[in-house]
């Protein structure tokens, strides 16, 4: 009952395979998804995803700092009314990107200052984006403390001392294929033994990310879904503990981080759309 945290489903390279992409998910072991809304055209769109595929879909709403310029308050507003729906279970993906800064910085930390300010009107969880502005991030999240709920920095990429500030403050980590890239994530297989195991979440960030170590690569080269148990087994063999050990509490943890329903009736709804 793997869960992936974070795809992009509603992505274009999805459109002419979605349901394909799905059920290849379902036969590795992927029984649910978190579609991620990372724009104010794209978070919509993971509602309705999430909308035909209960029980096995769910969705956030929010916008990447990319797309930061792009938050009005009429953007606001538009993020609010999605927040009502039960499928959006967390708010983002936001944060701050000074990485390749598309929306110039204080349009991403106005954006980011008003979706943690969703977060802390509707108590859900948040979905964070952090990259090479970690000292103006963890100034923000300060300024909410004691308001916000449970916090996972998604695809975490960062230092030791990065993965130790988020843990101090009982953050969650989602851990994507970049574990696997022998160039940019080595650092990471030494630190992820660091992370409790109650703290950690795993994700593909489809259709980005393609794990380096996967065999037969796709021809295409988009990742999917049905990778994640490829990176669930890295994941295991850096962190000195059984494959199973390790998805058995990533899915705990993943459950009910985002208040999802139980399992068995997780599986109960995927029986039915398979029938």
């Amino acid at each position: 009952m793997l869960i992936d945290i974070g795809a992009n489903l509603t992505h274009d390279s999805f459109d002419h395979d979605r349901e394909a992409v799905l059920q290849r998910a379902r036969d590795a072991g992927v029984a649910r998804m978190i579609v991620t809304g990372a724009s104010r055209e794209h978070s919509p769109l993971a509602l309705a995803l999430a909308r035909q595929h209960p029980g096995v879909l769910f969705a956030t709403a929010g916008v990447h700092p990319h797309h930061a310029s792009d938050y009005s308050a009429e953007c606001d507003a538009e993020m609010r009314a999605l927040h009502r729906h039960a499928e959006v279970v967390a708010v983002g993906e936001t944060g701050l990107d000074y990485f390749r800064d598309f929306s110039p910085r204080p349009a991403q930390r106005r954006a980011f200052e008003m979706q943690l300010q969703i977060g802390a009107d509707t108590g859900k969880p948040l979905f964070l984006h952090q990259r090479d502005a970690h000292a103006d991030f963890m100034a923000m999240m300060r300024d909410f403390e004691g308001r916000l709920g449970p916090a996972v920095v998604h695809c975490f990429t960062g230092t030791r001392e990065e993965l130790f500030d988020y843990l101090d403050r009982d953050w969650y980590i989602g851990i994507t294929g970049w574990l696997c890239d022998e160039r940019r994530g080595r650092h990471l297989r030494e630190i992820v033994r660091h992370i409790p195991a109650n703290r950690l979440m795993i994700e593909t960030d489809a259709p980005y990310l393609l794990p380096r170590t996967l065999k037969p690569m796709p021809r295409d080269r988009r990742n999917e879904p049905a990778f994640l148990p490829h990176i669930a087994e890295e994941l295991a063999r850096d962190r000195g503990e059984d494959v199973a050990t390790t998805i058995a509490n990533a899915t705990t943890t993943t459950t009910a981080f985002f208040r999802l329903p139980p399992a068995d009736a997780a599986a109960a709804q995927l029986v039915d759309q398979l029938s």
